[in-house]
């Protein structure tokens, strides 16, 4: 596959950027956060964003959702839609507006609100300092749940074994990526089992399965393969794109094997009722 990769791609820079400099994390728990529901999670995983809610409800927190979210722009921006990427950015800036915490069930469109968002609006100062508000208080949710929320989870499921995927967004952006590992340790039942290709792209990455298609299949076969050979018994992912694309493919082999976010696993893990 990745001869396949280079051949296509021969400019492609191999060396991942610099990782963000540690956050602080408030002290003390906030009362209420917005929810970015993300484009995803509405159309094709919605039970991740009810789990999303009810762990974060479970905390004590007020969960608001603003009507009228929509997609978080990352597709357009990194098709090159620069004034498409900001309209879609202006409306999420007027929707989250409040000083709430923004919590998100997605490293992906997370680190497209915390890190790419100040560069659309790098020659508009005025708005740049909106954007840089809104990144300083943007949040992955496992992320929230482990550094803000403190949560300490009692599981109260069956021994299972289970493969985490983490997203490159959460790897290389965001630097979460080991936030879900930390959360399943929590659980007292739960055997998380590493695989071959756990830094490695699940080949979906928004437009990127659909303009590169041959790329993108070789590179979740390469996955599901090595999800297959780990013996999990379950594979999460905190990033619903990723769970599309490793999903479809393992349906595809007709395989058992699928995967859930992990907001759902956690929710049910500890208790929580659909």
């Amino acid at each position: 596959m990745s001869e396949l990769f280079y051949n296509a791609v021969p400019n492609a820079t191999r060396v991942a950027p610099p990782l963000p400099e540690p956050r602080q994390y408030p002290s003390e728990k906030p009362s209420r956060v917005y929810l970015f529901g993300t484009c995803v999670v509405d159309l094709f995983y919605p039970e991740a964003g009810m789990d999303a809610i009810h762990l974060l409800e479970r905390e004590g927190i007020r969960v608001e959702y603003p009507q009228g979210q929509s997609c978080c722009g990352q597709p357009a921006y990194t098709s090159g839609y620069t004034e498409q990427a900001r309209t879609v950015a202006r409306s999420q800036l007027a929707l989250f507006a409040g000083d709430y915490p923004v919590v998100v069930p997605s490293g992906s469109c997370a680190g497209m609100l915390r890190e790419h968002y100040a560069d659309l609006f790098k020659d508009e100062p005025q708005t740049l300092q909106q954007v840089q508000a809104l990144a300083a208080r943007t949040y992955e949710l496992a992320e929230f749940l482990l550094f803000v929320c403190k949560v300490q989870l009692k599981d109260s499921g069956e021994p299972v074994k289970v493969a985490l995927h983490t997203s490159c967004s959460a790897r290389r952006e965001m630097n979460t990526h080991l936030h879900g590992r930390e959360l399943l340790a929590q659980l007292s039942n739960v055997e998380r089992v590493d695989h071959s290709h756990e830094s490695e792209c699940c080949g979906f990455g928004g437009t990127f399965s659909v303009r590169m298609p041959d790329i993108s299949g070789a590179m979740v076969a390469d996955k599901t393969r090595a999800l297959k050979e780990s013996g999990a018994h379950k594979v999460l992912s905190a990033d619903c794109g990723c769970l599309m694309n490793i999903n479809g493919s393992l349906e595809k082999q007709q395989e058992a094997l699928r995967g859930q976010h992990l907001a759902s696993f956690l929710w049910q893990r500890t208790g929580g009722a659909r």
